[in-house]
């Protein structure tokens, strides 16, 4: 298959209800309203109804694409589901989702790369539409940290909220689609961000609630050294690689961490000209599901044409980088 006919055939995102306004977390954390504007630019969040778990969630995002394209559930060859969130440890949330959306004839599999993983997904689905030539795959990114959250800990309890976001990846016209990947992994930094307790080295019991060792975790200054020490250098790694310049990046759509930390990121990646894609003013940091919810929010909003150079940037726990070059090809939105 000739080089760049795969790419995206249309997008979808959920995102909860419940609106969780500043105020009602500086509340709850022990903070001024002010006092988080500031620190995160963040504005609200969307917190999971408590009969909703990730795979409603994931679910409700690959019927809103699907409503919207050509391609039904049945119609599927793979379904990818990102998250660090999952409804269970077994069995793989994608098989919840599979059975949510009716995808009988779909192959599922989970991914866990943090707030990278939708990229990583997107790689994954690339590498399988090339290997079966007409095949469809919906990666689905989605979490729900609403429920791993410590509201006595302020620096991450402002942070986090709920959502999820989906893409179709397929055969595009040539001359369209991926241009190519850089994924990057630091496993010597994952202490950065964490969840200690509820797997196999640490199962969850009254020692590990006490200790708090459930919730989310964050080392917010080591997170912004490493992202800005690694994140440019991936992003011209993958430039040299594929032969693109940054300066034709048209659309830049970024990990959505918070604000002021991804103003500095533009700065320093050199991607002032591009126009940036923000969405954590109304829906705050969405974890893996950041990238797939904000790149569907420039769909609909028709800032997305034909041919456009999209740059996907992510970053996250592990620690974990994803870059994607992607000329855009998706139709228009309805």
């Amino acid at each position: 298959m000739a080089k760049g006919t795969i790419g995206i055939l249309g997008t979808g995102s959920y995102l909860p209800k419940d609106e969780v306004t500043n105020e009602e977390v500086a509340a709850r954390v022990g903070v001024e309203t002010e006092w988080i504007e500031r620190k995160t630019q963040i504005a609200g969040r969307r917190y999971a109804a408590p009969t909703e778990a990730t795979s409603d969630l994931a679910a409700a995002a690959a019927e809103d694409l699907l409503k919207r394209s050509p391609v039904a559930a049945e119609d599927l060859d793979f379904l990818i589901v990102s998250t660090s969130t999952g409804d269970s440890p077994q069995p793989p949330t994608a098989y919840l989702v599979q059975d949510l959306i009716g995808a009988v004839n779909a192959a599922c599999f989970d991914i866990n790369v943090v707030c990278s993983g939708f990229i990583y997904g997107l790689a994954l689905a690339h590498s399988l539409v090339a290997e079966r030539p007409g095949a469809r795959a919906l990666v689905i990114a989605a979490d729900v940290y609403s429920r791993c959250l410590d509201f006595s800990d302020r620096r991450t309890a402002v942070l986090l909220g709920d959502g999820a976001g989906a893409a179709l990846v397929g055969q595009v016209p040539d001359g369209l689609g991926f241009a190519g990947f850089e994924l990057g992994s630091r496993g010597d930094a994952r202490r950065l961000i964490r969840v200690e307790a509820g797997g196999s080295r640490l199962p969850a019991s009254e020692a590990t609630l006490a200790r708090g060792e459930h919730f989310f975790r964050m080392d917010g200054r080591g997170v912004r050294d490493f992202v800005m020490e690694n994140f440019p250098p991936a992003v011209q790694r993958l430039s040299l690689r594929t032969g693109i310049g940054l300066d034709e990046v048209r659309h830049f759509v970024p990990h959505q961490p918070n604000g002021v930390l991804l103003s500095q990121l533009v700065e320093k990646a050199g991607l002032g000209h591009a126009t940036t894609h923000r969405t954590l003013e109304r829906y705050g940091n969405t974890g893996s599901a950041s990238v797939a919810l904000t790149l569907d929010h420039a769909h609909r909003e028709g800032a997305l044409h034909p041919g456009d150079l999209l740059l996907l940037g992510s970053f996250g726990g592990g620690m974990s980088l994803g870059a994607t070059f992607l000329r855009w090809s998706a139709a228009a939105a309805v």
